[in-house]
């Protein structure tokens, strides 16, 4: 049972950040331009960036904590919960004094700019600097509220973070000073206000006592999975931001914007990718720490088939139909216009990667932190070179087709190099009937049908009225032609 109301808790997060998320956006254009609204997509990719600091800390606790849980034991994790907070907050302080430093070469040596003066973005980068710092120690108590399967308070939290952040930050460049300055030292308290209350519920959970100080044995006793974590983090952050990253050099601050927005629109497979992966990876700790093996090929081969009956639709449907949801949604024809090649590439790479959300969680449930290292190794050797080339050639366009590329080919390595060491015997199964069935029909019913509809010349509320009945529909195909999924589901989302 505590399965499925973690991941209805995660989904009503998701939902909710995502609507907030959409229904600010036009706000933020009208008020801050599209141009400063490209520094909110520059301040997201340094965010990531500096994740690397992480060293593999926040999935370590995860993971410890889970693990903790099994045993009965979990007020044993306090003391590496004080070790790693120690450790999180002086790096916090780095962190801020790191790019307030720095703001100045950034804003002159990086970012192109046109219409914000430089004193702005010397400005608005240095409150990046402070809301990253203050960010920082809530992902070591985040980590460690789903390691105990808390995700119910976990949610509830960024729900209210999420309303504060977006929607004060709507009042204040509206009705207080319309500049990106406002904008962002809105962020910085939003995010300091995060950052104590995450603590405190944490602490809540594991139980703090006189026994929880810091402790270098705690951190000999994780060095070897966080070092492997920490250097997947690297390789994460490069593959999932260097597009962003480079972008921001190679094109306009007003490109990187349109790139933004395009990858807003990609969020709405969050909706699914981030509660199922926050929900199945404890799950999947504590069951490879129970030796659960035939649990866990159940709750790995049912969960990738129904997650993406949903993804594939959802994504196809976004793809066929985004120019009328850019036009609705921004009110802006030329965004409308620009930008729909790029959200379909955004989002086929985007929902391929989401299908590796389950063996990425089977990596680590396992401790084989090695094996994601050398799977992001080879991939970025292809990434780094082939975006540069297409960005380059082709912009903003060049740049989701170099992250669509990418995460085909890491479908077909990724998938080889986990099987060979995890539930072997799975992967040309898996591969063809839990992730090529739900893509194939995706393109058939969706895609196809999408096509026809806009042959018709309906309005875009139509168009997108049937673009959701075609979604809606290719789901229910898709559970109809999989024998007992629905039972399966409801097993483990109720006994496990």
């Amino acid at each position: 049972m505590k399965l499925g109301r973690n991941l209805l808790a995660g989904f009503a997060n998701s939902v909710w950040s995502a609507l907030v998320s959409l229904v600010v956006v036009p706000f933020y254009l009208k008020y801050l331009g599209i141009e400063a609204y490209g520094l909110v997509g520059f301040f997201a990719a340094m965010q990531a960036l500096f994740q690397v600091l992480d060293l593999g800390l926040a999935p370590t606790v995860n993971r410890e904590v889970a693990r903790f849980s099994a045993c009965g034991a979990i007020s044993n994790a306090g003391k590496l919960l004080r070790t790693l907070a120690v450790v999180y907050w002086s790096m916090a302080v780095v962190i801020a004094l790191l790019v307030i430093a720095g703001a100045p070469y950034i804003s002159h040596y990086w970012l192109q700019s046109s219409k914000l003066s430089d004193k702005s973005v010397v400005q608005s980068i240095m409150l990046m600097g402070l809301i990253i710092a203050f960010r920082w120690p809530g992902g070591l108590y985040l980590g460690a509220l789903m390691g105990a399967e808390r995700l119910t308070v976990s949610s509830a939290i960024n729900i209210f973070i999420t309303t504060l952040g977006n929607v004060g930050a709507v009042f204040v460049v509206a009705l207080v000073s319309p500049t990106i300055q406002a904008f962002f030292l809105w962020q910085a308290f939003a995010s300091l206000v995060r950052a104590f209350v995450v603590q405190r519920f944490a602490w809540r959970f594991i139980g703090s006592s006189a026994e929880a100080r810091f402790s270098l044995q705690e951190l000999k006793r994780i060095w070897r999975f966080s070092a492997g974590m920490g250097i997947v983090a690297i390789l994460g952050v490069l593959l999932m931001q260097m597009d962003k990253i480079l972008l921001s050099k190679i094109v306009s601050l007003e490109e990187l914007g349109k790139y933004t927005l395009a990858g807003v629109a990609v969020r709405i497979l969050y909706l699914f990718l981030t509660p199922v992966f926050s929900a199945i990876y404890p799950r999947l700790s504590v069951l490879a720490a129970r030796g659960q093996d035939i649990e866990i090929k159940q709750l790995y081969k049912t969960g990738t088939r129904l997650l993406m009956a949903v993804i594939f639709p959802v994504a196809t449907a976004v793809a066929i139909f985004s120019k009328d949801l850019f036009l609705l949604w921004t009110g802006n024809p030329n965004v409308a216009q620009s930008i729909p090649l790029v959200v379909s590439f955004l989002l086929l790479g985007t929902a391929m990667n989401g299908a590796m959300h389950f063996p990425y969680a089977l990596q680590l449930a396992f401790g084989m932190s090695r094996l994601p290292v050398l799977i992001n190794s080879i991939l970025i050797v292809v990434f780094i070179p082939l975006l540069i080339v297409l960005a380059e050639k082709y912009g903003i366009v060049g740049g989701g087709a170099a992250w669509a590329i990418l995460n085909c080919l890491y479908v077909f390595i990724g998938t080889w190099l986990t099987h060979r060491k995890l539930l072997k015997g799975v992967a040309i199964g898996w591969i063809l009937g839990d992730v090529g069935i739900p893509l194939v029909l995706s393109l058939i019913v969706v895609a196809g049908g999408g096509l026809i509809v806009r042959m018709q010349s309906f309005g875009s509320y139509i168009n997108i009225f049937c673009g959701a009945c075609l979604a809606v529909a290719a789901f229910l195909v898709l559970v109809g032609i999989s024998p007992g999924i629905v039972s399966r589901s409801r097993q483990i989302l109720i006994h496990n």
